[in-house]
Formats: structure tokens, sequence, C-alpha cells
């Protein structure tokens, strides 16, 4: 069964506030990228100005949980407006799981992302539901499947 975290969009001070998450919670980032770190894909490369900021931070806060962020990527057309920069996060157990809740759950929304192979060695996709509601469903793969 998929397990939902929450995921944190900022404008630029992602890093600040997932060190003071860390601060509080204890333990180790599980993953901690910048957008220099990520490949460019068609023929885009990362503006200087954009590159130190977080691609992607996890931070689990139990067994179950972890909250996770980013910075918003201006390059990409994506903007911070807060009240709505949080995503529920989806981590399915399966690609079929995956692409059932994606494609249940973005049925009259808006999909951002379809669901697709990614480098960081996922099965992920991004959607705004009919209700305004931002998801992202990933499925971690592994080598085989």
């Amino acid at each position: 069964m998929a397990t939902v975290n929450t995921y944190i969009t900022f404008n630029g001070y992602c890093e600040e506030a997932f060190l003071f998450y860390k601060s509080i919670f204890g333990g180790e980032f599980s993953y901690f990228g910048r957008f220099k770190d990520m490949p460019m894909t068609n023929g885009k490369t990362c503006p200087p100005a954009e590159a130190e900021k977080i691609m992607h931070v996890s931070l689990p806060i139990s067994k179950e949980t972890a909250i996770m962020g980013s910075d918003s990527f201006e390059s990409f057309g994506t903007e911070t407006i807060y009240g709505n920069n949080f995503s529920l996060s989806l981590n399915t157990e399966s690609k079929e799981e995956a692409d059932k809740l994606f494609n249940a759950l973005s049925d009259g929304g808006k999909i951002t992302m379809p669901m697709e192979n990614t480098f960081w060695n996922a099965y992920f996709g991004t959607f705004t539901d009919k209700f305004g509601v931002n998801w992202m469903v990933n499925f971690d793969l592994v080598e085989g499947k």
C-alpha cells in the first residue's frame, strides 16, 4: 500500500528550512540534491542563479513518514505561491500501483508531469487534481523492474 508524505516548495530558502527541521527532528537527510546536479533536457542548462537551490531534499521523521521539499525552479516556469506550495507525495510499492493511483486521482485534473522513469531511478509523475490539490506519485525503481 502507498505511503503519503508532505512535499513543501520554497522560494529560495529550502536549505535553511530543512536544516531547521533537521535540528528539531534529528536524523539524516536520505537525499539532498541541488539543481546544478540535475541533468538538463531539451538543450537547457541550469542558470547560475538557480544552481545552488535545492532540487530535492528528504528528511525521514519516522519509519513511515518523511518531509520532503525543494525550491521552485523559475527557469522552468514554476513559481512558489504560498498556500499552494504543498503536495501530497505518494510512494507506491509497484509501477502498477503508481499508474492506478496516478490515473484515478488525476482524472479531471491537470497533469504537470506524466508518469515516466527519471534520472533519480524512480517512476514519477505530478498533477493537480480536480479539487486543486497537488500530488506527486513515486515508485522507486529496483534493477530488473
